[in-house]
């Protein structure tokens, strides 16, 4: 996942509205979000090359979710994958901080940002800060660099959200409206994060589209005051909307 915005405790009628857009190759083998056989109390997508996920959540309501921290001159073909993270966390039982201090403990990953919580509360942790942050109410955004980073596509994808949260009633169309951004900045606002002018065009958007890279699917996830909440997913094929889509309510 590539693009996160949310609203924690910002409206009246929902403690958290959280939009993600999950960038990756076209050809990485990926499972829409569906409850998983060996894992039945998940329901997340699934990468199927390591089995891990980028945006879970659980009918307990917990809920975790992870961005990769950009850093080009670094393989990522060492250490554990990161999507083990999200897995490993709605699978456990002890508390959001708790899973985040025992990350501290030096198992050695890749470059992530993970978003951790359950009802009472959501933490933030990336093993390049090594801070665990309290989400605070207000909108947040984060993407490849560290919390609230002010990138273009988070300020957008922020803005974005706020306005459709002022609207008071609003819809899933609506945020997912915010997340189909394709909107590319100016260069002069563009982030050098070492990957050369051409690629921080191509990754500058909320929704990304290329010749093998971009968004592969778009979720929502509502959670009101009293528990109640919704997740909503769509996926696409380079770009393009496919049929496979996956919505879920629980109280």
């Amino acid at each position: 996942m590539c693009t996160l915005v949310m609203a924690y405790r910002a409206h009246p009628r929902y403690r958290l509205v959280l939009a993600a857009n999950r960038d990756e190759f076209y050809q990485r083998p990926t499972a829409a979000a569906a409850y998983w056989d060996d894992a039945p109390q998940l329901f997340a997508g699934r990468d199927l090359v390591h089995g891990g996920s980028w945006l879970g959540v659980t009918r307990e309501g917990r809920i975790a979710a992870l961005t990769n921290y950009r850093e080009p001159h670094l393989s990522d073909g060492h250490g554990s994958s990161r999507g083990r993270l999200v897995s490993n966390f709605l699978k456990a039982e002890e508390g959001a901080e708790a899973y985040l201090g025992r990350l501290r403990e030096g198992v050695r990953y890749g470059g992530y940002n993970l978003l951790v919580g359950e009802s009472d509360g959501l933490f933030y942790y990336s093993n390049k800060s090594d801070q665990i942050i309290a989400i605070t109410p207000g909108i947040h955004g984060l993407s490849n660099h560290l919390l609230n980073t002010p990138w273009p596509k988070v300020r957008r994808a922020r803005e974005g959200l706020a306005r459709v949260l002022e609207a008071g009633e609003f819809s899933a169309e609506d945020v997912f409206a915010v997340l189909a951004d394709t909107t590319r900045p100016p260069d002069e606002e563009l982030p050098d994060t070492g990957v050369g002018i051409e690629l921080e065009r191509i990754l500058s958007p909320v929704f990304i589209k290329s010749e093998n890279y971009g968004t592969r699917c778009s979720s929502i996830l509502l959670v009101e005051h009293d528990g109640k909440a919704t997740f909503v997913e769509r996926s696409f094929d380079g770009g393009m909307p496919r049929e496979s889509s996956a919505s879920f309510q629980w109280t």
